[in-house]
């Protein structure tokens, strides 16, 4: 096991870890206790009662965030057309055919996420090894496969987060920055915690959220009182 420094050994020691803290309580808790000297990532971690080998508990999606995440995230698309023309109106920082598929496989990876209309999936495929490693695979799950090529941009550049459940049934999210007001961060948490609630499997048994908290990039967690999340 990794041995713990000593700012975070002391963050540690301020949380009671037999206790859920309320939503508001935990976010003021997060930021005193941080120690990071740059302006940090808040991040929220969800563990759901899935089991991500069955088709229908494989959860994977993407949320507009009302406040965004802090982050300014560079867009690919793969267009050609009118829906090129589309995706440089909606702010799109690269926009090509096949041209953009070639120098993706010669080793640029100079965005942070990847657009592509039906059309271009044929020629995108040829990225699988390359982009599907790292996340950046289109998806239509995702709204990243779509001939509305501006609303996706759009979506994206004003905060879009995608999730994706891990084999033990965890899902990771970035709720914004350290330097937010504390409100924002709440809303953020809210909007993502109601979609979570929103998109439980019919199958899923029992207690379907099993733990949830919160934490800044380098903290340790905080763990929620999920039943006033929402309150």
């Amino acid at each position: 096991m990794a041995k713990k420094g000593k700012k975070f050994t002391a963050a540690l020691d301020r949380i009671d870890r037999t206790k859920r803290y309320a939503a508001k309580e935990a976010i003021e808790l997060i930021k005193d206790i941080s120690f990071e000297k740059f302006d940090a990532t808040v991040e929220c971690a969800i563990r759901l009662n899935v089991d991500p080998r069955k088709a229908d508990q494989n959860l994977r999606g993407a949320i507009v965030l009302p406040h965004g995440t802090g982050k300014t995230k560079r867009v690919l698309v793969f267009a050609k057309g009118e829906k090129a023309k589309e995706a440089e109106e909606a702010g799109a920082d690269f926009v090509g055919e096949e041209d953009m598929v070639e120098k993706v496989l010669g080793g640029w990876l100079g965005f942070d996420t990847v657009v592509a209309t039906p059309d271009m999936m044929a020629q995108v495929g040829k990225l699988g090894r390359t982009l599907g490693p790292k996340g950046l695979m289109p998806n239509p799950k995702t709204g990243t496969v779509t001939m509305d090529v501006k609303k996706a941009v759009e979506d994206i550049k004003a905060g879009k987060v995608e999730y994706r459940v891990d084999k033990v049934g965890n899902i990771h999210v970035s709720l914004g920055r350290k330097s937010f007001e504390n409100e924002k961060i709440l809303e953020n948490l809210r909007v993502f915690y109601d979609t979570m609630i929103k998109i439980k499997p019919a199958t899923s048994k029992g207690v379907y959220i099993k733990n949830i908290s919160l934490a800044t990039t380098m903290g340790p967690g905080v763990k929620l009182d999920p039943d006033a999340i929402l309150k």
